[in-house]
């Protein structure tokens, strides 16, 4: 699947690419990057951006990386470790695989700003249907 490709496809996750705001910058096989622009809605009481809209990034771009029109994957198992606050106003998130099986796969996801703040890891499990 081609980036152009898994955005058409990926439009359809609207919470991700609607609501939060989510774009893909590049999908590979098993390997996708995504990004978010921060505005006030993603910020919570304090001004610091949401652990759960940073989380979301880090599933997004999860399904992103696993998921085609031939190949369905679902997140068994997912840790996520905040590292720093985001400085910058652009999160972009990583995924890569560290092993992909025939039955399950487990992916690490890296967000960092575009100050090259690292702001979160991710390690997620998933399923292959």
């Amino acid at each position: 699947m081609t980036t152009e490709e898994a955005r058409e496809y990926f439009a359809g996750d609207r919470f991700a690419t609607k609501v939060t705001g989510i774009e893909i910058l590049e999908k590979t096989d098993g390997r996708a990057v995504c990004s978010l622009k921060l505005t006030d809605e993603h910020r919570n009481a304090l001004g610091a951006v949401m652990g759960g809209a940073i989380y979301t990034l880090c599933d997004f771009a999860f399904a992103v990386a696993t998921n085609d029109k031939e190949k369905h994957t679902v997140t068994a198992v997912s840790q996520i470790s905040y590292l720093s606050a985001a400085k910058g106003n652009i999160l972009t998130a990583t995924a890569e695989p560290v092993k992909d099986g025939k039955r399950s796969c487990f992916y690490e996801i890296k967000v960092t700003d575009d100050l090259g703040v690292m702001v979160a890891i991710a390690m997620t499990n998933g399923m292959h249907l």
